[in-house]
């Protein structure tokens, strides 16, 4: 009876974790615009509540599902930047699957590592100053993001910091911005989860989580637009900052211990 009880309560205690951990990746995604899958993806890590491919999973779901509430229209980006951007991008998308299934085979602890290292690498991004460019950048630069944000968003399902590091750069207003990296976040989710789902990793644990999760991630992001955190955006980004760097380095230091050890 007591063994059955505290089955019970564990279980209690890890979904309900599980949902705070949504929660605030949700909210850390409504004050940056980008980095609800690397909060999430870090703190399911650190706490172990999943298997990183399952969690991405799920990461790739609510980024459609916010896809979906936010997509309008086509981006008003300059001739001939859309097609180095969206183009590199799926080609990194289809790399890194291709890495995630090679690494999940039996190296999960460099999968950590590698995670842990571009959480640290993006709160770094978050805190430096970005200076915009007088002129818009070239091609071989945007594809050069593209392909990166790619990369990161197949193995991770996480492909915003490189992109939102370029895009905040260049001369363009705000709402362009945004609707690239909105479609450019949907695009590469599509292209992730019909790779995953072709391939057999699309498992009952990652629909289960996603259908979990799904409630918390819309509800809380339509609270963030009917009300949002009045909070400065220097103290928002030391917010994420602490937040990303702590969970960055609870990755990076046990993955380097049991590679080294």
């Amino acid at each position: 009876m007591h063994l059955a009880v505290g089955g019970v309560l564990s279980l209690f205690l890890h979904h309900a974790l599980f949902l705070v951990v949504t929660a605030a990746a949700t909210l850390t995604q409504t004050l940056t615009g980008f980095a609800f899958g690397l909060v999430f993806l870090a703190l399911m890590a650190s706490f172990h509540l999943a298997p990183l491919p399952a969690a991405a999973n799920v990461v790739n779901v609510m980024v459609l599902a916010n896809a979906a509430l936010l997509v309008r229209r086509r981006p008003q980006l300059p001739a001939g930047v859309a097609l180095p951007i969206y183009g590199s991008s799926l080609v990194g998308v289809a790399l890194g699957v291709a890495l995630l299934g090679w690494i999940s085979g039996g190296a999960v602890t460099v999968l950590r590592l590698l995670l842990g290292i571009a959480v640290l690498v993006c709160s770094l991004l978050l805190v430096v100053a970005r200076r915009r460019r007088e002129t818009v950048s070239g091609r071989a630069s945007f594809a050069f993001y593209g392909g990166l944000s790619g990369v990161m968003g197949g193995l991770f399902a996480s492909a915003g910091p490189p992109m939102v590091f370029q895009m905040y750069r260049q001369p363009l207003a705000a709402g362009t911005i945004r609707e690239t990296l909105v479609l450019l976040f949907a695009v590469n989710a599509v292209l992730r989860l019909v790779l995953i789902v072709s391939q057999g990793r699309f498992d009952a644990a990652s629909a289960l989580l996603s259908i979990e999760a799904l409630p918390v991630v819309l509800g809380l992001t339509w609270a963030c637009q009917r009300h949002p955190p009045r909070l400065s955006p220097t103290a928002v980004k030391r917010v994420v900052f602490v937040l990303l760097s702590g969970a960055g380095l609870s990755l990076v230091l046990p993955a380097l211990r049991l590679l080294f050890s």
